[in-house]
């Protein structure tokens, strides 16, 4: 089994096409709408996967849902997205925790990579 992604993002489409994608390939995906979606349903680190996570949302922001990941020592490793790409938002997220930043829009290939590495699972595109 590759994994389990969890894809958090306000934008329906990009939670659409992204889900598509990742099932694809081969990995199980849930999507949340918003970060408290995700809070509330707090995946189990146990289990093989990541957290694919948009920076700026409605409510709870992404950098919010990190330091939180981290006060409650969920484990599994976090993949930023964002359009807004500056050295600021870098900084935050990694301080936070993040193993890896995308920019949107987001190339399928480098998504696929990027998931890998940070669950060090390898699919087949």
């Amino acid at each position: 089994m590759p994994g389990l992604v969890h894809v958090i993002d306000d934008d329906a489409s990009f939670r659409t096409a992204v889900a598509r994608r990742l099932k694809l390939a081969g990995y199980d995906v849930e999507t949340y709408s918003s970060a408290q979606q995700l809070l509330d349903r707090l995946p189990d680190a146990q289990k093989p996967g990541c957290i694919l996570l948009d920076v700026t949302m409605p409510g709870i922001t992404g950098p919010e849902v990190l330091a939180q990941l981290r006060d409650r020592n969920n484990s599994l490793p976090v993949i930023v997205v964002s359009a807004r790409d500056t050295e600021a938002t870098h900084s935050l997220v990694r301080a936070l925790g993040a193993k890896m930043f995308l920019r949107k829009p987001v190339d399928d290939q480098a998504l696929l990579d990027a998931i890998s590495w940070v669950t060090k699972v390898r699919v087949a595109p």
